[in-house]
This record gives structure tokens, C-alpha cells and sequence, in this order.
């Protein structure tokens, strides 16, 4: 290395030198100068015209000193020169000038955590362009600050140059990355209501654990304490507390400097309720007692921000319905403090009549304009209603679609007359994945995942799964369409490849199918979906073991060929009670037009989660069944009933309670009717520290499965199988492991009541992981 390219002060001082000797040897004769002539040397890129305007000094007139000297620093603060000399000679002034090199290479030393193609895309210094002192500084900022994004906040780049032969240099950026500076430590001061167990769990920063070296977002970045505060906020506003604010966030940086100390203190104030809810209008051709009807919440309920919003568009879409244009819902609320409750007036008024002109989309090179702009109830021409244009910047930012996306308003070609500003940056949005898992039941298994959400920027959905294990296969190709026919359709297309191999059973089965769907919102939080579907199914026997005489009629192969529809109402995660959600699905498939199987197949789940003692304890219970009814002549086939496995009763192997021909195998045939209940509680381990995001469980299921159309077992047929209901149940305790390289759960159950037939199963491990 030669130097540090930063300005070149000694050679300022030369030129200043000069014309400083010059002005003192002339200042017995005059002050002033007069050039006739100006003579540039040492350029040779940049125009003598040029070099002479930053001069600015004219030919044959008297100039002082001071503005000879500003001629100077105009030339020296033009970025065009490293060095700058200005002799004077009589009526003659001697220009003389180095330009600045041009860049040969960039070359980056010292990184390791970021490759040089990725830091090569942050400078803005280009090869075969004129090398920049300033530009170079603020490409080490970059540098430094792309590492600060990653936790080094000691990182430290130094930009210098190799002088090169025809004023040539190589750039080279000299990088210190750093140790990684971590949170060591998320405390809170002010809490009451929620600990700070519960509520590190809303932030987007964690504590550095067992896995920091693979945990991002356990490093200390400055920007997400921001998010973090707004995280907090929302939370408690969710749950009523009104008045919640986070009053500062404190970083203190260990003695060993790397680590941070966060403390958030934050003021929950009171919690409150919703009081009297009404609807009123001054509007003549406004009932409101028509909108009175519409507003679902309930007095006493915890108070909440997304039901005030859910309920305003409710009332403005009745207002739409109804042909009310330019049709505001305004709620107006009245705080009792003494009753911790708030009264609110949902007053249905006139808005400003204002139109949409037009709707600008810009950034979008993949995606389709029209994938944007479907996410708008609005088109041009319509009234323009604000929230509604705040709901669809909220489902643009939903998609995934974009890293950011702005949407935003201003006055089109007259005050009437708004354009709807919308400005993304894209992302990408497929995704290649290879996983591993494991289970007690069926071994190691690997997987590979292809999903790419946003197909040739059309909003589609492509899905290609590959699973395998021990003794199974599957395989799957999906694609949705969820905006088919520019309607809110959901359309979607799969083919599938099953195949089962048990090496301790008696036969092997092989299914390959295809299915069609269409899927549709029934409400706010309700969808219906209908689909068709045909599947061949192949069941073969071992030659060498002995068989049930119920499989040994079902061998060979069978197609089915149905139709279904699948209701679904959840509002987990999505309702208007974040801490609480239910979720009702019912289904059912008829089979029958064409193929060989006749049956009806219906489903139903029920499941509902809550939080309790301030959000530290999950409870979850579900039950769930199944029937299935033969139709005709026709009885029910293996690859048709119903088994057990580890998500319908825990504590006994896939397949381990229901029919068995004990005569002959003791094969398991399944059941054309299964019942399943099952209730826990996720708790925090206390004894653990917390960052190793591990938690414990206590459940108990219970369930059946039983019914056959064809109950004749054994090598002949005469032996009677009993598919009769024997309820089953178990009790047990799991671990919890929420690691970077996948949920891992362990479960040691004990069953209550079990069959003698029965294949119990005391413990369970599983873990899945992708790459």
C-alpha cells in the first residue's frame, strides 16, 4: 500500500505556498495581479475551458489577491484534481494540476462473514471511473453499516490505494469485521399486568441463547429497537390498556463490550372495557338503526383497537351496499375512568366528495400491476374513502411480495380529484429447501421443498414437496391461483405419488391421484371450499405372509372418484381477541361418479386455544371425528378408513388401536369411524433460562377407532373381528424445543386405558428442519 487516499493536504499547502510567495514578492509594487495569459499543465482528461471556468479569472484586469485565492478554492472544491498549484509569473499565471486516477479494481481484504459479491453491490465506486476520495469514504460507511445490520458494531473498513502505471489505481477496502455484539439481556420496568417472559416474546430482538451462532436476531441492531417499541405498544393496546406507551429504551453495552444490556420501561395504565355502543346519523336517508345492527361488539368486552376498525368497515361497506356514496364512519368515544370503560358513537356522516382519478403503481420490475392493484376495493372513478385505501396498503404489505411498499395520496389534476401513490421494492419469493426429520415411529426422513409464492409476478402459488422416510413416500405438485376469474376465488391444481413399504407389515399400498378445488370467503372469518378429486389406489399382498382375509379381498387396484367441500371458520391468530381463537371445520367427500368406490366420507374438527395468567399458559383442547358410510354394494377399502396416528391420540403408534385381525398378522385395518379429544396446557420452564426457548406440557387424549363393513378375518374368512368402540386414553408430559434448527418435541405419555391388541408407544421424539 502507498498511503491513505483521502485528500491530498501536503500538495494544498504547496499551491497555496506559491501564490502566497507570489502576493508577498508583488506587495511592495501592488495588491493586485493582471494576467494576460494562463497556462494549464498536467491535465489530461479535463478541458482547459473547464479548468479556466472554476478559475474565473479574466484577461488583462486588474484582480486582487483574495479573488485570485477564491479562483483556487473553487478549483480545489470541484472533486476534479488531487492536487492544485497556482504560480504566478509576471502577467502570466501557471496552472498546475493532477487529476485524480481512474479506478483499475476494487478488491476487498479482511471479509469474511460477507462475500465480496455482496459487498461489491454496496459501493458506488465503479472500475474505469475517475477515483473519488468522498465517494470512497461513503462506501466504507456502507460497508460498516452492513455489518452494524448483522450485530458488528466494532466493525471498521478503511478505504486505500495501489498507484498503478498510467495514473491508475487499485481501490481496496481494508475490513475489520469485528465480534458480533449480542443481547445478553431484554428486561422491562413498569410492567404489571404481563412479565417480561411474555413480553420479550412480542419483540423482534431475543436474547442471545444456546444457539447464538445461529440466531440473527439476537444480535444488537439499532433500527429494530424502533419496530420493538411499536411491537410493545400494539400488544398492549390490543388488550385494552389504552393509555400503554414505552417511555424510553436503554442500551447498555457489557464491560466485555460484547454484549447489550436492553431495558424498555413502559406505562400499561389502566385496563379498559367497552362501554354503550351506538350508531347515529344526521344524514336523512341514513337509518341508523340498520347500523346499529351491524355493530357485533359486545359491552363489557376488553377493549380493542381491531374491532373499532373491523366494526367502522362494516358500517361503511352497509353504507355502500345501500348506494350511499361519499359516506364516512366516524367513531366518537366518551372515556369513564372510574368505570374503566369507553363509550363509542359510531356517527355515520357525509365525507368530502372526492374521487379517485387514478391509482400509480412503480417499482415493480416482476410483479404484475394488476396483482397490486386487485388488492384495491377502489378502482378510478370511485369515491375516495381513506380507509380504504389504508386496508388495501395493508394487504399489499401482506402478500410477501415486497421488502417495503408505500401507499400514499395526493391531489390529482384538480382538488376533487386524488392519485393513489403506490411505491414497492421488490423481493425474492421462491424458496429451495432441503430438510431432514425424525420420529420414534418412523425413522429419518429427508425432504426437499421447491415454493415460489408469486409465479411469473402473477400472484400464483407453485409447490413441489418431497418426503420420504424408513417405510414411506410422497410426493406432491400444487398450484393455486388466488384470484382466479378477477374474483376472490381461490383456484388450485395438485397431483400427487404415495407409497407405503412397511417392512414388518403384510402388504404395500400405492396411491397416484389428482384433485381440482375452488375456495371462497363466507364471512369474515369463514371460507367454503369445493373440490373434486379422482385417486387410484393399489394394495399389495405379501406372498410370503399371512393375511387377513379382509385385505386379501381389498388387493388389486381401485379407483375413486369425488366430490367434497371442506367449511372452515378460525379465528386463531386473526379473530378480534388476540389472545384467544377458535377454529370449526367440517367436510365431507362423495364418491360414486365413476370409479369403483360408493361412500360418503365426512369430517369435523373443533378446536379452540386461549391464554391464561397473563399470557405465561397455553390451554388447547380439540375433538375431532370422522364417519365413513358405504354406498350400494360396495364395502369400505384400507386406503379409505381411517387410522390412528400421533395427531389424533398420542401414546400409541400410527395404526396401533382400532380393527385387528388377530388371527391372521395382526395387521391393523383401520376404521370407518374415528373420535379423538385431546386438551393441554404450554407452560415456561422456569428452571430453564428462558433464551433456550424451551417450555413444557401436560396433555390428556382420548379417542377411537372402530367400524368395518367386512368384519370376516382370518386365512378363511370365518374368524369375527371385533370393530367394536373401545375408548382409549392417554396422559403425558412433553418438552418443548423452539431451536434454529427446528421445533424438536419430546413426549413420554402413559395410556389409561388400552386394548390387549393395542401398540403402545411411551415416548415420542420428532424434529424437522429445513435448509
Amino acid at each position: 500500500m502507498d498511503r491513505h487516499f483521502s485528500l491530498t493536504r501536503r500538495a494544498r499547502a504547496v499551491g497555496l505556498a506559491v501564490l502566497t510567495a507570489g502576493i508577498v514578492s508583488s506587495a511592495a509594487q501592488a495588491q493586485t495581479f493582471q494576467f494576460s495569459s494562463f497556462e494549464i499543465e498536467g491535465n489530461q482528461r479535463i478541458e482547459d475551458a473547464t479548468i479556466l471556468s472554476f478559475i474565473d479569472l479574466p484577461t488583462g484586469q486588474s484582480v486582487s489577491a483574495a479573488r485570485v485565492n477564491d479562483g483556487l478554492q473553487r478549483l480545489q472544491n470541484s472533486g476534479l484534481f488531487e492536487s492544485v498549484e497556482l504560480v504566478p509569473q509576471g502577467s502570466r499565471l501557471i496552472v498546475v494540476v493532477q487529476e485524480f486516477p481512474t479506478i483499475n479494481q476494487i478488491n476487498f481484504e479482511g471479509n469474511d462473514r460477507l462475500d465480496a459479491e455482496i459487498l461489491q453491490s454496496l459501493v458506488t465506486s465503479q472500475v474505469r471511473r475517475v477515483f473519488s476520495p468522498q465517494q470512497a469514504e461513503r462506501d466504507a460507511a456502507t460497508i460498516i453499516q452492513a455489518y452494524a445490520d448483522q450485530g458488528r458494531l466494532t466493525a471498521s473498513v478503511t478505504p486505500k490505494i495501489i498507484r498503478r502505471s498510467d495514473n491508475r489505481v487499485d481501490l481496496v477496502f481494508e475490513i475489520s469485521e469485528g465480534r458480533t455484539v449480542e443481547i445478553e439481556r431484554v428486561s422491562f420496568v413498569g410492567n404489571r399486568a404481563y412479565s417480561d417472559r411474555r413480553l420479550r416474546r412480542v419483540l423482534e430482538s431475543t436474547q442471545a441463547g444456546i444457539f447464538r451462532a445461529l440466531i440473527r436476531s439476537d444480535t444488537f441492531v439499532a433500527d429494530r429497537i424502533a419496530f420493538d417499541r411499536q411491537l410493545l405498544r400494539d400488544f398492549f393496546q390490543a388488550r385494552g390498556y389504552v393509555d400503554a406507551q414505552v417511555l424510553s429504551v436503554s442500551s447498555e453495552l457489557s464491560p466485555e463490550r460484547d454484549g447489550f444490556f436492553l431495558t424498555f420501561r413502559v406505562q400499561e395504565g389502566q385496563q379498559f372495557s367497552f362501554g354503550a355502543l351506538t350508531a347515529s346519523s344526521d344524514l336523512s336517508d341514513v337509518d341508523p338503526d340498520q347500523f346499529q345492527d351491524e355493530i357485533r361488539i359486545g359491552e363489557g368486552k376488553t377493549y380493542s383497537p381491531q374491532a373499532v376498525d373491523a366494526t367502522i368497515e362494516r358500517l361503511e361497506l352497509l353504507a355502500l351496499q345501500q348506494g350511499l356514496d361519499f359516506v364516512r364512519v366516524t367513531p366518537r368515544v366518551t372515556r369513564n375512568d372510574e368505570a374503566r370503560t369507553l363509550d363509542i358513537d359510531f356517527v355515520v356522516e357525509r365525507g368530502p366528495r372526492v374521487f379517485v382519478e387514478r391509482i400509480d403503481i412503480e417499482g415493480n420490475a416482476t410483479t404484475l400491476d394488476r396483482v397490486i392493484r386487485r388488492q384495491f376495493a377502489t378502482v378510478e372513478g370511485d369515491p375516495f374513502n381513506p380507509r380504504a385505501i389504508r386496508l388495501a396498503a395493508e394487504r399489499i404489505r401482506a402478500l410477501g411480495y415486497f421488502t417495503q411498499s408505500d401507499v400514499s395520496a395526493r391531489e390529482g389534476s384538480d382538488p376533487s380529484q386524488v392519485i393513489v401513490d403506490v411505491d414497492v421494492e421488490e423481493q425474492p419469493t421462491g424458496s429451495l429447501g432441503f430438510g431432514a426429520n425424525y420420529s420414534v415411529q418412523d425413522g429419518v426422513g429427508l425432504a426437499l421443498t421447491f415454493r415460489e409464492t408469486n409465479f411469473l409476478g402473477r400472484g400464483q402459488v407453485v409447490n413441489f414437496t418431497l418426503d420420504t422416510s424408513s417405510d414411506n413416500a410422497n410426493s406432491q405438485l400444487t398450484f393455486a391461483e388466488p384470484f382466479f376469474l378477477n374474483r376472490d376465488l381461490a383456484a388450485s391444481f395438485s397431483v400427487f405419488y404415495r407409497t407405503t413399504d412397511s417392512e414388518d407389515g403384510a402388504f404395500d399400498t400405492r396411491s397416484v391421484g389428482a384433485s381440482v378445488g375452488l375456495g371462497f370467503p363466507t364471512g369474515e372469518y369463514s371460507d367454503l371450499r369445493m373440490s373434486y378429486s379422482f385417486t387410484r389406489d393399489t394394495l399389495t399382498p405379501d406372498s410370503v405372509a399371512t393375511i387377513s382375509q379382509i385385505i386379501e379381498d381389498e388387493q388389486g387396484t381401485a379407483d375413486t372418484s369425488a366430490i367434497g367441500y371442506r367449511w372452515r371458520y378460525d379465528t386463531r391468530n386473526v379473530g378480534l381477541n388476540p389472545d384467544a381463537g377458535v377454529l370449526l371445520q367440517f367436510g365431507q367427500e362423495f364418491a360414486g361418479l365413476g370409479g369403483d368406490e360408493e361412500f360418503i366420507k365426512s369430517t369435523f374438527r373443533l378446536a379452540g386455544e386461549t391464554t391464561v395468567w397473563n399470557g405465561d399458559v397455553l390451554l388447547l383442547a380439540t375433538v375431532e371425528g370422522g364417519n365413513l358410510t358405504s354406498l350400494g354394494d360396495t364395502v369400505s377399502r384400507e386406503s379409505n378408513r381411517f387410522f390412528n396416528s400421533q395427531n389424533i391420540l398420542r401414546g400409541f403408534e400410527s395404526s396401533g388401536i382400532g380393527p385387528r385381525d388377530l388371527n391372521a398378522g395382526n395387521d391393523p385395518l383401520g376404521g370407518n369411524n374415528y373420535f379423538a379429544a385431546r386438551v393441554e396446557a404450554q407452560f415456561p420452564i422456569n428452571l430453564v433460562p428462558e433464551e433456550y426457548g424451551i417450555s413444557g406440557a401436560v396433555f390428556y387424549d382420548m379417542g377411537s377407532v372402530w367400524g368395518l363393513d367386512n368384519v370376516n378375518g382370518g386365512p378363511t374368512g370365518a374368524d369375527i373381528v371385533d370393530d367394536s368402540f373401545e375408548l382409549r386414553s392417554t396422559i403425558g408430559f412433553g418438552l418443548l424445543w423452539d431451536t434454529q434448527i427446528g421445533p424438536l418435541r419430546f413426549n413420554f405419555t402413559n395410556a389409561v386405558n388400552a386394548e390387549t391388541a393395542d401398540r403402545e408407544q411411551s415416548f415420542d421424539f420428532t424434529i424437522s428442519t429445513r435448509f
